[in-house]
């Protein structure tokens, strides 16, 4: 178990627990964020953008062209920090992870 540091759309910030294994999409939906998801974690909607914090970003598995892909239509798209929640899996390295959620348009 570790944890992830989430800012939400207006600014606060909360400390997460999260499994090892588990999508950050699963970390969020468990502790009520609404994160729509609508394709239900399949890489196939961007209803789970987030940005993940700077320091991070070297320590997330690269993304899948696909991911890219979609990120890349999406509002509020950053290169270097954009990631689709349900493609990430909350590892030990991971332990501390700071993520900002998005306004959804």
């Amino acid at each position: 178990m570790g944890q992830i540091l989430v800012t939400d759309e207006e600014g606060v910030t909360q400390e997460l627990s999260a499994s090892e294994g588990s999508s950050l999409m699963a970390v969020l939906r468990d502790h009520d964020y609404d994160i729509p998801a609508i394709c239900g974690g399949a890489c196939s909607c961007g209803t789970c953008h987030v940005l993940v914090g700077e320091k991070w970003i070297d320590k997330i598995p690269e993304m899948e062209m696909e991911e890219e892909f979609l990120l890349e239509t999406l509002n509020h798209y950053d290169e270097a920090r954009s990631r689709l929640a349900c493609q990430v899996k909350f590892t030990e390295q991971l332990d501390g992870l700071s993520l900002q959620l998005l306004e959804q348009n």
